[in-house]
């Protein structure tokens, strides 16, 4: 079994050094940019590269040209300075800057994304109009600060191109980097059952066997039942990304009589779901994790009954429980929800919700 092992696990390894390279070079050269990206891109540049051509259409440049102060070094430093300076602080702005108010609403963060570009413009070129004169001795004409600010303008709008295409190179980068991430750990976890590998059909032998000697017991014979069909459902929806609401509720099934089996009435669960829902999809065990979550960290009593609620409203599923905490340590990685909402948005791209509010434990898993 040892050498078995050992030749898979080298396998694996072999498959992912060829294949999964594969897969990540060609997912860098399918993922496309979205059209109203390059379309507005490509009217930027032509409409840049196509100005000096319209200037002298309307016969702009000359009596711009006869208008601007004298060139000197001065000149050409001052206006070097103050073109980088607003093309670095709008950059800075629009990118890094913008993080501030992130927890703000759409309206609000573009509204404060106007304000702040136009105070930069206006200030910038103010600023330019009133030093010009203190550096290099002459006075800008009305025409040339006019021209000024389209330069300035243009150079502005240009930055927020180039924003919106760095922003979207590393929400594009942040991607690749969490699904190879999800790959790495897929593999380690294949590795791991290589490692501690049990014959399914050994297991299930086995629990036929046990079934038969405990026939007479027909509590006994259900809890066999019960973990057989639980057993073949896990190893089943391993191979699957998402499983419908209806079998991961029939599996709920099972594994809530083997909770029941052990706490009879002080565990009692309500599902209530619309049938409308019951054929979309989520990840495998989702809501056999929450409902092991509640029963793992609350005390169940007599005195102290554990009530888990399911329901559907408002196209999202709702777990719900009153928080009793043990007052025993509870063995725990409490990795569990925050693998399920990585999961959850590498499957569905959208985040589980969790709250303890009032004294109720909720997770909203959203069905769109």
């Amino acid at each position: 079994m040892t050498v078995v092992n050992n030749y898979m696990i080298s396998t694996i390894f072999r498959k992912f050094s060829k294949h999964e390279l594969k897969k990540i070079l060609f997912t860098l050269s399918s993922r496309k940019v979205k059209h109203i990206v390059i379309f507005r891109i490509a009217l930027l540049i032509a409409t840049l590269v196509s100005l000096p051509r319209t200037l002298i259409l309307f016969d702009v440049n000359q009596k711009l040209f006869d208008s601007f102060s004298e060139v000197s070094v001065r000149d050409i430093i001052i206006r070097f300075l103050f073109l980088f300076v607003i093309a670095l602080v709008s950059l800075e702005l629009n990118i890094n800057w913008k993080r501030v108010y992130l927890q703000y609403s759409v309206f609000v963060r573009t509204s404060l994304t106007i304000v702040l570009n136009t105070m930069l413009f206006l200030g910038v070129v103010q600023l330019f109009v009133s030093i010009y004169p203190l550096v290099t001795g002459q006075i800008l004409s009305e025409s040339e600060i006019g021209f000024m600010y389209f330069v300035y303008f243009v150079i502005l709008v240009t930055s927020i191109f180039i924003t919106r295409i760095l922003t979207y190179q590393m929400i594009h980068q942040a991607d690749l980097l969490e699904n190879e991430k999800l790959k790495q750990q897929n593999l380690q976890k294949e590795l791991t059952a290589l490692k501690n590998q049990i014959n399914p059909h050994f297991l299930f032998n086995s629990l036929n066997s046990l079934n038969s000697i405990v026939r007479d017991n027909k509590d006994a014979t259900a809890f066999i039942k019960k973990l057989s069909f639980m057993y073949r459902y896990i190893l089943q929806s391993g191979e699957r990304d998402l499983v419908s609401l209806q079998e991961e509720l029939t599996f709920l099934d099972s594994y809530v009589h083997l909770v029941k089996t052990r706490y009879r009435d002080r565990f009692n669960i309500n599902v209530s779901i619309e049938e409308k829902h019951l054929l979309r999809e989520v990840p495998p065990l989702a809501l056999q994790l929450l409902v092991e979550n509640a029963v793992k960290h609350n005390e169940i009593s007599e005195k102290n009954p554990l009530r888990v609620n399911i329901y559907s409203k408002n196209e999202i599923i709702h777990v719900e429980n009153e928080i009793r905490l043990r007052t025993s340590l509870v063995d725990s990685t409490g990795n569990g929800l925050a693998n399920l909402d990585k999961r959850y948005f590498l499957l569905k791209k959208q985040h589980i919700s969790i709250s303890d509010t009032e004294n109720i434990f909720r997770v909203r898993l959203p069905l769109n």
